[in-house]
């Protein structure tokens, strides 16, 4: 869960939407090739679903007993956080490899802090192989060939230009999100939040201005006293749609 703090209320947006709305987000994108790319449905699908481990969890929000707010998704205890990437890469593999390898780089990526730790190593080993293996062998856990956005291997573009599309369109969701002020600095690209606006430099979308919504819950930013306690109020709040737009550099600063 994307936890968002706004004064006196919380504002909560599950993992799935957010993942929902990077892709939105990236669909518009026209730099660095993208568009061109044989690989691009399987990039739009992979940046799309690369949250789906997180629905349980989602589903079932938790207390952070030690401060009575809601656990975030960066801050549940470690085997939760896992658990998502280890539900979800097998169960990408099963529609298409090269998702569910672009999602196990994913997983490397935004834990890499914990590389030293090592109650992350047996973690590390299992994403990289999952990674490897279904790059480089195209076969689904059950043994069969890849599916239809899987692409050929002499048809892929370097995977890591893939993975850095994914990344992008996850950092710019996130940024809006969770009202980043603060640059996120990727790949050339800086972003960061204004108000509703998502601004991002250099401009990756030919000048359009791309206007976007997330469904979001707001609760009140009080102490939950049990799980139970957050997900009746949880339950209670009515959906918000979270509208925004996205700038390039020339549309923000005109």
């Amino acid at each position: 869960m994307i936890v968002r703090h706004a004064g006196p209320e919380l504002l909560l947006i599950t993992q799935p939407d957010h993942a929902a709305l990077a892709a939105q987000m990236m669909a518009h994108w026209r730099a660095d090739g993208l568009p061109s790319r044989p690989t691009l449905a399987a990039v739009l699908h992979a940046t799309r679903e690369h949250d789906v481990g997180w629905r349980d969890e989602d589903a079932a929000p938790r207390v952070d007993a030690s401060t009575g707010r809601p656990f975030d998704f960066m801050n549940l205890p470690l085997e939760s956080r896992q658990g998502v990437w280890r539900r979800a890469v097998p169960h990408l593999a099963g529609t298409s490899t090269y998702v569910a390898a672009l999602v196990s780089q994913h997983a490397l990526t935004i834990y890499r802090r914990h590389r030293v730790d090592p109650a992350w190593a047996g973690f590390f080993a299992e994403m990289e192989a999952a990674r490897d293996q279904w790059y480089t062998t195209g076969t689904r856990p059950d043994g069969t060939s890849g599916g239809p956005l899987d692409p050929p291997v002499h048809a892929r573009l370097s995977f890591l230009q893939d993975y850095a599309a994914l990344r992008l369109g996850d950092l710019v969701s996130l940024t809006f999100c969770l009202g980043w002020t603060d640059p996120q600095d990727f790949e050339g690209y800086t972003i960061r939040a204004d108000g509703d606006d998502v601004t991002l430099s250099p401009d990756p979308f030919e000048g359009e201005t791309v206007r976007f919504e997330v469904t979001a819950r707001r609760l009140v930013a009080r102490k939950y006293v049990s799980d139970e306690d957050l997900r009746a109020a949880l339950a209670a709040a009515p959906l918000e749609q979270l509208t925004g737009r996205l700038l390039g550099l020339a549309a923000a600063t005109s």
